[in-house]
C-alpha cells in the first residue's frame, strides 16, 4: 500500500510528466531524424566496424565503467564475442578459440565487487576464453578514482600489458531521485579511443548556465522537489559538450592526433537506471515504451556503444545513435563551442580543487602514521 501511495504522489509531480512526455518526444525525435536522414540521402550516415590489429607484441586494453549490469555488462560481453573480428587497437577481449598469447583484455569497473563477480561469471559462461579483470571503484569519489589509477598502473607494470588504455567507455550513470554530495562536495600517444555514453534527453534543454557551481551540482533550479529529470538531462548535455570539446582539444590544430573521442546514445533501454523511483512507475514506463516500439534490451542498446568503440580509427567528434553504425546531429545547444569552453574551464578548476584536497588528505594521513 505504501508503494502505491508513493507511486501516486510521484505521478502528480512535474518530474514524472517531464520524463513521460518530453523524454518520449526527444527519443521519438531522434528516431525521426534517422528516418528523415534515410529518406533524404537514401542511405544513413553510418560507419562500419573495423577489423582488429595488434600493437606490436603488447595486448590492447579496454576499461568499461558501470559494467556490473545493463549496457555496461552487455558491452563487455559483445566485445568478448567480437574478438578479432573488430578493431584490436581498441578492441579488448579475446577471440573465441584463439591462443592465450592473442588475448585482449577488458577491465570492468564498478562499485560492487559482488555484482562485478556475477558479471564476470556470466561472461565466462557465454565465452569461456574471455579475459576480464574487475576493479571496484566508486566513481563519485575522486579519491577512489585516483586509487584505481594507481592500482591499474601497477598492474600494467607487473604484467605484459601495454602501458596505455586503447579504449575507455564511460558508461556509469543513474537517475538519482534525491540530492546528494560526493566526498569532495560535488553532485604522442598510442591509438586510443574514449566513448562517452550519453542520452537523447539532452534535447530537452534549450538554455543552460555553465559555471563551477552549476557543474558541481551546488546550484539547482528553484523547486520544492529535487529536479532529478532536469539534473539528468543537464549531466548528459554536459557530457556531450565535454566530448566535443575534448575532441577539439585533441584534434586542433593537429588533425593527425591518434586519440578519438566519440559520444554514444543507446536510446531507451530496460535497465535498473530508474531503481530509485517507485517500482510500479518504472514498470509502467517500460510498458509504455514497449508499446511504442521504443524500448530496447541491454544487448540492443549496447549496439551503438560497440559501434562507437569499433568505428574506423579516424572517426572522432561524432554522435552514434540507433545501432547499425548510424550517427546523428545532437542538439544545437550541445554543439555550442562557447558553452563547451566554459564547461572545460569549470571542469578543469573542479578537478584541480579535488586533486588538491586528495593530496592534502594523503599528506595528513602520512603525518598521522609517522606520529
Amino acid at each position: 500500500m505504501r508503494e502505491v501511495k508513493k507511486a501516486l504522489s510521484f505521478i502528480l509531480t512535474l518530474e514524472f510528466w517531464r520524463m513521460g512526455i518530453f523524454w518520449t518526444l526527444s527519443l521519438a525525435m531522434s528516431y525521426f531524424q534517422l528516418f528523415w536522414q534515410r529518406v533524404c540521402t537514401k542511405k544513413p550516415n553510418a560507419y562500419p566496424r573495423c577489423p582488429p590489429r595488434r600493437i606490436g607484441t603488447k595486448k590492447p586494453i579496454c576499461v568499461i565503467t558501470g559494467a556490473t549490469s545493463g549496457i555496461g555488462a552487455a558491452a563487455a560481453y559483445d566485445l568478448s564475442k567480437e574478438g578479432f573480428s573488430c578493431c584490436s587497437w581498441y578492441s579488448i577481449l579475446p577471440p573465441v578459440q584463439k591462443l592465450v598469447a592473442e588475448t585482449h583484455i577488458v577491465y570492468a569497473v564498478g562499485r560492487s565487487s559482488q555484482l562485478l563477480s556475477k558479471m564476470i561469471e556470466w561472461i565466462h559462461k557465454q565465452n569461456k576464453d574471455a579475459r576480464v579483470e574487475a576493479f571496484e571503484v566508486d566513481l563519485s569519489s575522486f579519491q577512489s578514482i585516483l586509487k584505481f589509477k594507481d592500482s591499474l598502473e601497477k598492474w600494467l607494470l607487473d604484467s605484459d600489458m601495454h602501458v596505455s588504455i586503447q579504449l575507455l567507455i564511460n558508461n556509469a550513470g543513474m537517475l538519482a531521485a534525491s540530492h546528494r554530495l560526493t566526498e569532495e562536495g560535488y553532485d604522442h600517444p598510442v591509438g586510443s579511443r574514449i566513448v562517452n555514453v550519453t542520452s537523447f534527453t539532452h534535447r530537452n534543454l534549450f538554455n543552460v548556465q555553465i559555471d563551477k557551481e552549476t557543474v558541481a551540482g551546488k546550484y539547482l533550479p528553484r523547486s520544492k522537489q529535487y529536479p532529478f529529470s532536469h539534473i539528468y538531462e543537464f549531466s548528459k548535455l554536459c557530457l556531450l559538450m565535454f566530448s566535443y570539446e575534448l575532441h577539439r582539444q585533441f584534434h586542433w590544430p593537429d588533425e593527425s592526433c591518434k586519440v578519438s573521442v566519440i559520444a554514444a546514445d543507446p536510446g531507451a533501454v530496460e535497465t535498473n537506471i530508474m531503481r530509485e523511483l517507485p517500482s510500479c512507475v518504472s514498470h509502467m514506463a517500460f510498458i509504455a515504451l514497449k508499446l511504442l516500439g521504443l524500448l530496447q534490451s541491454p544487448e540492443e542498446g549496447a549496439s551503438s556503444v560497440i559501434d562507437a568503440a569499433l568505428a574506423p580509427p579516424e572517426i572522432s567528434g561524432v554522435y552514434f545513435f540507433g545501432g547499425k553504425g548510424r550517427t546523428l546531429n545532437s542538439s544545437a545547444l550541445s554543439r555550442n563551442i562557447r558553452l563547451a569552453e566554459k564547461l572545460w574551464r569549470s571542469s578543469d578548476d573542479l578537478f584541480l580543487e579535488s586533486k588538491l584536497i586528495c593530496d592534502r588528505t594523503y599528506t595528513d594521513t602520512l603525518h598521522e602514521l609517522k606520529d
